[in-house]
């Protein structure tokens, strides 16, 4: 009994023997430090760029300050004075509409350029980043000054209209149509949802295209019954993404309309209105309770994508 117990004690064969706990405590202790040294130049970042300003925002959001005085607490009044003001209203509206029919747009263009190159035929690199490129520029100055060019009066666009019969003038004059025209813009730099939908497009097993058309099914079924739910979780990733993008559009706008907002304010978007209030009227405290505001209601969007989505996006291993 006593040989029996003293081997229980021994430690076993081939493994090496346990730390006491306040080594490993220690251990893990210094583990700890170490990924906080290795993170404190985001945390700092993140706490005085990112967070502070916030915190500082959503203070002057009930304040009245215009930069060169003290704030001055004044409650809900900036929130109330919103639902008044009819510019602001305008800016909602523009930028509802711009997000309605630009991002379904947009993420349909990238849906089907995605699947015309997800063939395999040679050049395919080449036409992958002919398309993708565009999304490279981004919403710089220059694309949106070239935009601009093309669609004033007697631009290219004005002048291919003329050629088929339409009446001339151009798109940046007429308020009823500035709001396509950029949408237009957005709708052409498809690039990035585009792989986006090439990579999900790579992961659908070809075994199920080979058994729906055993099955006799033809390419609009397969698209419906098989392309549009296994590539339901990257539709919904990208309609998130794009659609939080769309309320923020600002560069082309202020580019197109010349820093003005107009004609007649059919460019004022909401980030648009923002800035002017801010930086050009110095009413910081109402442009604060602006940005919140957004702030709010895109999260609000966010969440509602968030909850319905367990009705239409299936993820493998669902058993949808």
């Amino acid at each position: 009994m006593t040989l029996a117990r003293e081997a229980s004690k021994a430690p076993e064969v081939g493994k090496p023997p346990r730390r006491p706990r306040s080594a490993r405590s220690s251990r893990r202790a210094a583990e700890t430090r170490a990924g906080y040294a290795f993170l404190s130049p985001w945390l700092l970042g993140f706490f005085a760029l990112t967070a502070g300003p916030m915190l500082a925002s959503l203070y002057l959001a009930f304040t009245n300050y215009s930069l060169f005085r003290a704030p001055e607490w004044v409650g809900l009044d900036n929130f109330i004075r919103l639902f008044n003001d009819d510019r602001y209203l305008n800016s909602v509206k523009i930028t509802l509409q711009y997000a309605l029919v630009g991002t379904p747009i947009k993420l349909a263009a990238a849906l089907a350029v995605a699947m015309l190159l997800n063939s395999r035929r040679r050049g395919q690199g080449a036409y992958r980043s002919f398309f993708y490129a565009p999304s490279l520029i981004g919403a710089s100055v220059s694309i949106a000054i070239v935009w601009r060019a093309m669609f004033i009066d007697n631009g290219v666009v004005d002048r291919v209209g003329q050629g088929v019969g339409l009446s001339p003038g151009g798109w940046v004059g007429d308020p009823s149509m500035t709001v396509y025209m950029l949408i237009l813009l957005a709708v052409w730099q498809f690039g990035a949802p585009m792989v986006i939908f090439l990579a999900g497009l790579k992961q659908i097993p070809t075994e199920l295209y080979e058994a729906a058309e055993v099955d006799g099914a033809g390419p609009v079924r397969k698209f419906l019954r098989i392309t549009l739910p296994m590539l339901s979780p990257v539709i919904f990733f990208n309609l998130v993404l794009e659609t939080i993008n769309s309320f923020q559009v600002f560069g082309s706008a202020f580019i197109v309309s010349n820093g003005t907002g107009g004609p007649a304010d059919s460019t004022m978007f909401y980030t648009l209105y923002l800035y002017f209030r801010g930086f050009r009227d110095f009413q910081m405290g109402y442009a604060s309770a602006m940005a919140w505001v957004l702030v709010l209601f895109v999260g609000l969007i966010t969440l509602i994508f968030f909850k319905t989505s367990k009705h239409w996006v299936h993820y493998g291993g669902e058993g949808k």
